[in-house]
């Protein structure tokens, strides 16, 4: 609903040592698209590093206190901050060792702002899988930025996560080959400019983009807006209740500002000989639905830092690369 652009220009005004640390993490919600733009579901796979699972066992134990809250919060409301997201990835696979995919789609599904560019690296990135080097989980993070949750806990004297964990069994992989250069960043990246064929009857918008700034929506305000539930997707996908909600409300909030055509089916089949506007959006499902649709203007993605064809095998060498292209 919000740009990472349109959310780095509105701190703008703020304490500059907070700005700096704030939009040092968009910046990494970019990194994460960039990724996912040029792998797209090759990021299924570790990115240089495997993980072996091993463990059967529940790698979330409701028993313990700290990990009830976090996955109580993630179950009832859709939403956790960071740490805790952090906790729990850590928790399921670098001390219980299941497989982080999996972990993963338990967050995609329920969280409001899944999204699997940034929600699966932040993943691999827990687990080892991208870096190498996994993030531990322990009572003393609990204790930090949870005071008093300890003591609640049944198992406060014998606490399963006192000590940190011993680092797992990460196996050196070879990376995918885009993963270090992309031969075709404009491919990625999308259009730098509206590409307007015929006039479009229609705006068509998708969950990866549904705030009032979406380009193709700015730029035709007097069109209606179409959402097409992909049906065939949500059963495969099994997304839970609250998050179908959200978009049903966020839909709502829209159509009483222009007007807005909802339906339930194959977007494809729904759209077909509909002249529609869209967004370029660079996520695999999208790009593959717009080859059939065929959008008569395509509009760009509004970037925080367009994709480059450099390194994109860490956040450092990403940013290494946009700070040389803005200089």
């Amino acid at each position: 609903m919000l740009s990472l652009p349109r959310v780095w220009e509105a701190v703008s005004d703020g304490p500059e040592r907070d700005v700096a640390k704030f939009r040092d993490e968009l910046l990494w919600q970019e990194y994460a698209r960039h990724v996912y733009a040029r792998l797209g579901r090759a990021t299924r796979s570790g990115l240089r590093f495997r993980l072996p699972a091993t463990q059967s066992a529940e790698p979330w134990p409701r028993t313990m206190a700290c990990v009830d809250r976090a996955v109580g919060e993630l179950e009832s409301d859709g939403w956790l901050v960071n740490q805790m997201r952090m906790w729990l990835a850590s928790q399921w696979s670098v001390r219980m060792l299941a497989p982080w995919q999996q972990g993963e789609d338990v967050f995609f599904v329920n969280l409001l702002d899944g999204s699997r560019a940034a929600n699966r690296l932040g993943w691999q990135w827990t687990a080892g899988t991208a870096t190498g080097r996994p993030c531990g989980f322990s009572r003393f993070q609990v204790e930090k930025r949870a005071p008093g949750l300890c003591s609640t806990c049944p198992h406060e004297a014998e606490c399963p996560i006192d000590d940190w964990p011993s680092n797992p069994p990460l196996e050196a992989t070879e990376p995918h080959p885009h993963l270090r250069a992309d031969p075709h960043p404009a491919a990625t990246a999308g259009p730098e400019h509206a590409n307007e064929g015929d006039r479009a009857d229609a705006v068509w918008l998708t969950a990866e983009s549904l705030g009032d700034d979406d380009p193709a929506l700015s730029a035709n305000p007097a069109l209606p807006a179409v959402f097409v539930f992909d049906g065939p997707l949500l059963a495969r996908l099994q997304l839970t209740a609250k998050r179908l909600v959200f978009l049903a409300e966020t839909l709502a909030d829209l159509g009483q500002r222009r007007t807005l055509e909802v339906y339930l089916g194959d977007p494809v089949a729904i759209l077909d000989r509909r002249l529609v506007a869209a967004t370029f959006t660079p996520v695999p499902g999208w790009r593959a639905r717009a080859a059939r649709i065929r959008p008569v203007q395509t509009h760009p993605w509004p970037w925080l830092r367009r994709p480059h064809r450099g390194s994109a095998a860490s956040f450092s060498a990403w940013r290494r690369h946009v700070d040389r292209s803005e200089a």
